[in-house]
Parts: structure tokens; C-alpha cells; sequence
């Protein structure tokens, strides 16, 4: 197999979507739901599901459990082309969420089987066989996705040691967690939401000062900021008149901005692809549109 050009590194997990017609109150009530599915999760997975979607080749390195939900996960990323490399979980099972969806994009999202930790790494032989394969896919990735999760850390550190593009996704950071810090360190090209951090301008001003060559902050319906050297760019959502799931849109929109990048797109033009494809994303029950 050909080297893929984006190797993507993080969490995969089979998840039960559940839509309301509004989030609950925290009381104790019934409510009835207005449609519910399992289907694959995780941010990793829906990158590398939309990055295939988009015609690029990837790499995902994720850590699955050998339960049932891990081989539906696997049937449905290499299904669609996904390079695989899986660490079993220690305790044989896979990342499970429960989600509550309203239509306007609201979510809790509720670990039913949270990750577990990796056993330490051993340093012989099969360990040196494993780094030296992880340093040959970043060596030839044209963009190194690194999400946040613990067991991705020695792809974050090893994309850093080698010079590569690292691309991180910090979604709903605060400005402020400590778990997210080797991340914000470590990206060359730094994607977050505007959920939890109203000062987000003065955010992606730090960034871009201590050497990031490009931040972006979304804002869901209400569109994203970029800033690069030339300043800030701001684009709209694209208006969708039926929204059919919001999962997965923020990694729509990043997984359509680096296509378009990796295509020879300016910001401007990148941002609206990454809008384009967020509303692609939301038209579709899945993490990534199901046809084309």
C-alpha cells in the first residue's frame, strides 16, 4: 500500500445517537425521542471518514477494542478506504458515547465505556519495529492530524521531533486546561471552537505570535475566523434549510479546509470549503456524507 498523504491520529468509538426535540432539564422527567442510531463516533474517525469522502488517502491510528462495537468500527473505516493501525484496548473494549442531539446543533455527549489507559511502552525490539513505522508515516504524510487523546501523544511527539505539519483540533478548549497544552504547544496549524472561549481573537493572536502559521476558530451557525500573516478572515455557514444530524460538522469543516489546502487553496477559499462540507456533513445521519 501507498504511503497515505494524512495520517490521522486519535479516537474512534461506536456511539448511540439520541435526537430530541430539546436538551433535557437536569430533573427528574420522561421525554420521548425523535429518532435514535448506533453508528461509528469519534473525532479521528470522522476526520479520516470525510478525508476519504474527499478522495484523499489516510492513515488512522486509533486504539479499538476486540468487542463486537470494535469490529463494526473497523468494518466501516476500512469499508471506506481507511489505512488502519489499531492498538487493542487493554481491557478489550471500545470507546462507547451516548449522545443527546437537539436540531440546533446542542449536545451532551455521555462516555459509556471511557478509554483506558495504555499499558507503558516496552523498549525492545517490536517496540523499535512500531516507532520506526510511525516515523515512515509522518515522514511521508503531507499533514500530521493529531486529536486529543492520550494514546495519540506519541504520534503528537514524534510529528514534532521530525519538523512535520502538525494539525490540532482542540475543539471546545477553554484557553485554560492543562490537557490540552502539549497540543496547543505542538500545532503548526491550530483548529478550536468558540464554545467556551469568547476572547477567541486574542487566543488565535497568542498562537499566531509564538509561530502557529495558521489558527481558525469556528463558531457552528455562525460561521469561522482564520488568521494567517495577512490578518483575520472571517467566512459564514453555509445555510442549510434541513438539518439532519449536526455530529460530526466540526470535522466536516476541518476535514474540508485541509483538502482544500492540500489542493493549493488560500485561507479564504479553504474556509469556504470547510463550510461547504460542514453542511454536506449535517444533511447526513452519519459522520460523513453517503454519497456523493
Amino acid at each position: 500500500m501507498e504511503p497515505a498523504e494524512i495520517l490521522v491520529a486519535g479516537p474512534a468509538s461506536w456511539n448511540q445517537l439520541v435526537h430530541l426535540d430539546r436538551l433535557p432539564d437536569p430533573r427528574p422527567h420522561t421525554t420521548f425521542a425523535r429518532g435514535h442510531h448506533a453508528t461509528v463516533g469519534g473525532t479521528s474517525a470522522g476526520k479520516a471518514l470525510n478525508l476519504r469522502w474527499l478522495g484523499r488517502t489516510v492513515q488512522l491510528r486509533t486504539v479499538l477494542g476486540t468487542d463486537a462495537e470494535g469490529a463494526r468500527v473497523r468494518r466501516r473505516l476500512e469499508s471506506a478506504g481507511v489505512d488502519l493501525v489499531v492498538t487493542d484496548a487493554p481491557d478489550g473494549r471500545t470507546e462507547r458515547h451516548l449522545n443527546l442531539l437537539d436540531p440546533d446543533g446542542g449536545r451532551v455527549s455521555i462516555y459509556l465505556q471511557a478509554p483506558d489507559a495504555l499499558p507503558e511502552q516496552d523498549h525492545g525490539a517490536e517496540a523499535a519495529a512500531e516507532a520506526a513505522a510511525l516515523g515512515r508515516a509522518v515522514d511521508a504524510a503531507r499533514a500530521v492530524v493529531v486529536d486529543l487523546a492520550v494514546t495519540a501523544r506519541p504520534v503528537l511527539e514524534a510529528a514534532t521531533a521530525r519538523g512535520a505539519d502538525v494539525w490540532v483540533d482542540l475543539h471546545d478548549y477553554d484557553g485554560a486546561s492543562a490537557f490540552h497544552q502539549p497540543w496547543v504547544d505542538a500545532g503548526t496549524h491550530v483548529f478550536l471552537s468558540s464554545d467556551r472561549m469568547p476572547g477567541y481573537r486574542d487566543f488565535l493572536r497568542s498562537r499566531h505570535d509564538a509561530g502557529a502559521r495558521l489558527v481558525v476558530c469556528t463558531h457552528g451557525a455562525g460561521g469561522a475566523t482564520a488568521l494567517t500573516d495577512e490578518g483575520f478572515v472571517d467566512v459564514p455557514a453555509v445555510r442549510v434549510d434541513q438539518v439532519v444530524d449536526t455530529n460530526g460538522a466540526g470535522d466536516g469543516f476541518f476535514a474540508g479546509f485541509l483538502d482544500a489546502h492540500l489542493g493549493g487553496a488560500g485561507v479564504d477559499a479553504a474556509m469556504r470549503a470547510g463550510a461547504e462540507h460542514a453542511a454536506r456533513v449535517v444533511r447526513s445521519p452519519e459522520l460523513a456524507p453517503a454519497d456523493r
